[in-house]
């Protein structure tokens, strides 16, 4: 692992710690990695940590009284702290494993959302909304008789608090907003939002898939209620992800699944919780994902969030001076003072899934398509759109890169097309 005396290490040191980026994906080829939104790569350590619970301690956590159960257990556990430091929540018994941001966020609607709201109650969403924002409070509203209600965003793709403020009433229950949209890299306003929602009774679930992995987001100073999140997008393994609940909701909220280890005594007729955390993870939990989660969150704490925040800025600023004068490039959303290190583009006559083969040609690696967002591209008119993401060990020349290979695509696409008119 690269050690830092400065907020971010150079970047040759800080690559070396992620063995992904160090291949070819043909004969001469090199990878140039930007399809962070996505999933991130893993470094070393992460690795590491996850081959030594397969290899040295692959046993379950608190049922066995043996050694390799016990090592297991300790660092299942480790994990869940180290988790609860980095959210600033106030008690590890906060932090619930689960398998993504997706299964967090329906664990909310399914159990606090089934508890708690009635028929004629509001939600207030924004159009930014990924569908593991969206769709499960739709299914809830229909189930229940529920109005959603949505705060609309700028052309520019910002979002104003008083976008938010104009919808809520003594009707809200629950403002579900995302932390940072995962199509245009909208850093969304959650301390004053968070603050209108709490004066209106409602209570506030932030999707921080893409938030948490890019900036600090302390939940006990923001007052979130529920935060989700995701270790993928944040150099852990897939399969695991987080719901930090304030312990008084929790408490207040029954379980979504039964099964084992949520229990502390059961019989024919019925069964009683276990205490939190342990009552909303039934059966063998995601162990060597957590073990490795806490890995990942034990490497982002090298560094300083707003040193990572910085890093991506001038990545963005830098590509928003390579691309905005292209002919026919046309990237959406703000601009880099406003979002996080996310580039999305339509350019004309070119396809974003051809655009998106033909820089994989060039070892260039982005993604096309709706990004689970499809309310947000219809907002803009689009069908889908090609995305480059940045992470903390990309650099200049990564976008550089992009630059050069967007521009071939555009020529080959466009001289193809005169072809075929003559």
């Amino acid at each position: 692992m690269a050690t830092v005396d400065s907020p971010l290490p150079r970047h040759d040191d800080l690559k070396a710690d992620f063995p992904g980026l160090h291949q070819e994906i043909r004969p001469g080829v090199r990878l140039t990695y930007l399809d962070n939104a996505a999933t991130t790569l893993k470094p070393w350590s992460v690795i590491r940590a996850v081959q030594a619970y397969d290899s040295d301690y692959p046993a379950n956590v608190h049922r066995g009284i043996h050694a390799l159960s016990e090592r297991a257990t300790e660092a299942y556990e480790a994990a869940r702290e180290a988790v609860a430091r980095f959210i600033g929540a106030a008690e590890a018994e906060e932090v619930i494993w689960t398998r993504g941001t997706t299964d967090a966020i329906n664990l909310v609607a399914q159990s606090w959302g089934r508890t708690f709201l009635k028929e004629g109650d509001e939600i207030v969403l924004t159009d930014l909304e990924h569908h593991s924002n969206l769709i499960p409070w739709q299914m809830l509203a229909k189930e229940k008789g529920l109005t959603l209600r949505f705060a609309e965003v700028t052309d520019d793709g910002r979002l104003e608090s008083e976008a938010v403020g104009r919808l809520l009433s003594d009707r809200t229950k629950i403002v579900a907003i995302t932390a940072m949209s995962n199509v245009l890299g909208t850093v969304t306003p959650l301390e004053a939002i968070i603050g209108q929602a709490h004066d209106r009774g409602a209570v506030v679930v932030v999707d921080g898939a893409q938030g948490v992995a890019h900036r600090a987001i302390d939940v006990g100073k923001l007052g979130i209620d529920f935060l989700a999140f995701s270790g993928h997008k944040m150099c852990g393994p897939t399969g695991v992800g987080v719901l930090y609940g304030r312990r008084e909701h929790l408490e207040a909220m029954p379980p979504a699944w039964g099964g084992g280890s949520m229990v502390t005594r059961v019989t024919r007729e019925g069964a009683e919780w276990n205490d939190l955390p342990y009552k909303f993870e039934p059966g063998t939990p995601p162990i060597a994902q957590a073990i490795g989660l806490g890995a990942a969150i034990e490497y982002l704490s090298h560094f300083d969030p707003a040193a990572v925040m910085a890093h991506e800025r001038h990545l963005m600023e830098h590509a928003h001076r390579l691309l905005e004068g292209t002919p026919g490039v046309r990237i959406l959303g703000p601009g880099p003072e406003h979002k996080g290190g996310i580039l999305s583009m339509d350019i004309e006559g070119v396809h974003p899934h051809d655009l998106a083969t033909l820089l994989d040609r060039e070892g260039v690696a982005i993604r096309a398509g709706q990004h689970c967002a499809m309310p947000l591209h219809q907002r803009f008119g689009l069908m889908a759109s090609a995305r480059a993401s940045a992470y903390l060990y990309n650099s200049t020349e990564d976008f550089d890169r992009l630059a050069d290979a967007i521009g071939k695509a555009i020529r080959l696409v466009r001289d193809r097309q005169s072809r075929r008119g003559r």
